[in-house]
């Protein structure tokens, strides 16, 4: 799977209809980060009924809240990936395609 390719910025909408490209999925955790944005620089991290904003540079959540095994994993990831989220806020913040980064394993 090649987790360099465009995100097309068609995709789900959240709960209130705002677009928000899916950038990895892993463990049953999606990440979604949405077009333009409120800073500071931030990702939506869903797992089941659960979801959190989480802060990159950090990180650390800013609103929401995640039970504590799906919380661990998700810093861990964000932690490995810091430079491409950036690279996508960046992105997002100018309305470009994302890119899929590549799940925790």
């Amino acid at each position: 799977m090649d987790h360099a390719r465009p995100i097309k910025r068609q995709v789900s909408a959240d709960p209130y209809g705002l677009a928000m490209p899916e950038l990895s999925r892993f463990f049953g955790i999606i990440v979604r980060m949405q077009f333009d944005d409120h800073l500071p620089p931030h990702f939506h991290a869903v797992y089941g009924e659960y979801e959190a904003q989480v802060a990159i540079d950090g990180p650390r959540v800013m609103h929401g809240s995640l039970p504590p095994r799906a919380l661990g994993l998700t810093m861990e990831w964000t932690a490995i990936h810091v430079d491409e989220l950036l690279a996508d806020w960046e992105l997002a913040s100018t309305g470009k395609p994302l890119r899929r980064i590549a799940p925790l394993r």
